[in-house]
């Protein structure tokens, strides 16, 4: 192989050379040829692949026997992307009841596979995976399934206490007005309260929440003319404070108009803007004023920052752990780091992943492996890469530099000519690749090559 490649260059140069790009870009295999080359930063030859002088493909050495139950569970994540009882079962020759007896703690028995109503047909979780998400929500399933089996769930309900994040406090939460997890009677006393409002006026004033449409009303807005608060001090003879307490509520600016009768006889509304900046100033003392009340009364700051914490102090960000990872097909002579396989777990255990790590983190073979380990257990049949256009040969090969055996599909420039976008299409629909890699234009985006899986 040396020599016909040394032969090769002497007469026609790089495989990678403009010359040869432009005759074989055609040809499907061209991608493969160019990766036999690896390149430095200004295109020059920098030395010959790794498959001129040692192994890249690495036989697959199957699993058959564990001797722990550690092992089996590490073995089942890695092969089926799952806690598989029945696959361990056949590796450790322990039963279900063993395996779960010796991972307790590591495993957990899903209280959601009791209630199939929940669509969850996992009947056992990684710790890594229960112990994290909407906690709050966790433990009142954990609760429920414990009334019914204390002894199955007692675990799962003591462990997620422990895991629940820690309460914040008062001087912790930032509470505009607006929120809508604030309820309408709050509201009520807060306008009661800071107008000073006669009690013979303040049945007349009412605070209505509409969750459909996420719109705040304030009811009798102009019952209470004649007090100095809602006309000097919050608010202006144009505007009253409660009609900025509705517009803030709204996260609306608060704004005056003036009628102008116009020469057809119609009759315009034209923004005062000397009032609206005088209105506005109102609406910040408004704005200020809640803050200062809301945590004012120990009684209700103790009901709003335990809602608080109910509502959303309950996500606990899981932490991916990609050491069990054996990727099979990869090169044996690339070892990635450990924050790549942390990242390409994530992608797989995840759902949705953004690889946001800094300029050389290794993003391109973390989206390379996580494709073809999609692939292989069964989560995806094909991967889609769109890139830069002029980042297609280079994923390419690098893709082939860490995959060496891969099937890919490379899109040219010619590929999205009006002619060929359906063949293009099809040999996509139709092929069994394992991933296709195609261009896309940069003058609307700037976005990062991303993938996706069908």
């Amino acid at each position: 192989l040396n020599a016909m490649y040394d032969k090769f260059s002497a007469k026609f140069g790089l495989i990678n050379s403009s010359a040869n790009s432009k005759a074989f870009s055609e040809d499907d295999s061209y991608y493969l040829l160019s990766s036999l080359e690896v390149l430095n930063e200004n295109g020059e030859l920098e030395r010959k692949a790794d498959m001129f002088t040692k192994r890249t493909i690495k036989q697959n050495h199957k699993v058959e026997s564990v001797d722990t139950a550690a092992e089996a569970l590490a073995v089942s994540i890695a092969e089926k992307a799952c806690v598989d009882m029945e696959f361990m079962s056949l590796l450790s020759g322990k039963t279900e009841d063993e395996l779960y007896s010796d991972l307790q703690g590591t495993i957990f028995l899903n209280p959601r596979f009791q209630f199939s109503s929940m669509g969850d047909d996992q009947k056992y979780l990684t710790a890594d995976d229960y112990l994290s998400g909407n906690i709050r929500e966790k433990l009142h399933i954990a609760e429920m399934a414990m009334q019914i089996d204390p002894e199955k769930y007692g675990f799962n309900v003591e462990k997620l206490t422990e895991a629940i994040p820690k309460p914040l406090e008062a001087s912790e939460i930032d509470v505009r007005l607006g929120a809508t997890w604030i309820e309408p009677d709050d509201i009520k006393r807060f306008i009661v309260e800071t107008m000073q409002m006669p009690y013979s006026v303040q049945r007349s004033i009412s605070v209505h929440y509409c969750p459909q449409t996420a719109e705040w009303l304030v009811e009798g807005k102009n019952c209470d003319n004649n007090n100095v608060n809602a006309t000097m001090t919050y608010g202006t003879d144009r505007k009253n404070a409660y009609s900025i307490i509705e517009d803030t509520l709204n996260l609306r600016d608060a704004r005056v108009y003036d009628r102008v009768d116009q020469p057809d006889g119609t009759t315009k509304s034209v923004l005062n803007r000397k009032e609206t900046m005088l209105a506005q100033e109102k609406q910040e003392a408004v704005k200020n004023a809640f803050r200062e009340w809301i945590f004012k009364d120990p009684d209700r700051r103790e009901r709003l920052v335990k809602k608080y914490n109910e509502l959303f102090n309950s996500v606990k960000p899981r932490e991916y752990d990609g050491s069990h990872l054996t990727l099979d097909g990869i090169s044996p002579e690339i070892e990635l780091r450990p924050h790549q396989l942390n990242a390409i777990a994530h992608t797989l255990y995840g759902g949705n992943t953004l690889l946001a790590h800094v300029v050389g983190g290794g993003k391109t073979y973390e989206m390379v492996a996580s494709a073809m380990e999609s692939k292989r257990l069964g989560l995806c049949s094909k991967s889609l890469f769109v890139v830069p256009n002029h980042l297609t040969e280079q994923t390419g090969a690098e893709f082939l530099r860490l995959y060496p055996a891969a099937n890919i599909l490379v899109a040219t420039k010619k590929d999205f000519e009006a002619k060929n976008r359906k063949k293009l299409c099809s040999k996509i629909a139709t092929g069994d690749y394992d991933a296709v890699i195609i261009g896309h234009c940069e003058k609307h985006t700037k976005r990062k090559p991303q993938y996706v899986s069908e």
